[in-house]
């Protein structure tokens, strides 16, 4: 998975926002990050994300696909994969490598573990983004 150093960030892809999260040095913690709030626009919602990455200063990005319950990918994963290969052709050429992740559970768990912690309601959205990166980037870390 990419080069093994270096912070690697995540990408929650929502419809009204994209939650990111990203990685120590040593790959071993994944913390919030924030959110890109999608502009209508998504050129300029990819410069944003370039933006919050080369913050970060990640050399791999996982996006998370939503893929059905069933493993199987519906519209939501095609308009997912749709973007994938948009972020690829912007960030490949910095040599960020962008790579996919299975994030079937990670808003559930992310909002579980928010109303565990007492957030709730729309106030909690943005934060559910991000930490749903940050779960699905964790996952991600727990793996390589």
């Amino acid at each position: 998975s990419g080069s093994a150093t270096g912070r690697v960030a995540a990408l929650d892809l929502g419809a009204r926002r994209i939650g990111v999260a990203y990685s120590d040095s040593r790959r071993t913690l994944a913390s919030p990050w924030g959110v890109v709030e999608r502009s209508g626009d998504a050129a300029r919602d990819h410069a944003a994300v370039l933006e919050a990455i080369s913050e970060i200063e990640a050399g791999t990005v996982v996006v998370g696909l939503p893929l059905s319950l069933s493993g199987a990918s519906g519209p939501a994963a095609r308009a997912a994969l749709t973007e994938v290969t948009a972020l690829r052709a912007l960030l490949e050429p910095l040599g960020v490598a962008v790579e996919t992740a299975d994030e079937r559970f990670t808003t559930v768990e992310a909002q579980r573990s928010l109303t565990a912690a007492g957030r709730k309601g729309r106030s909690a959205r943005s934060v559910i983004d991000s930490a749903a990166a940050m779960v699905l980037l964790q996952a991600w870390l727990d793996k390589s």
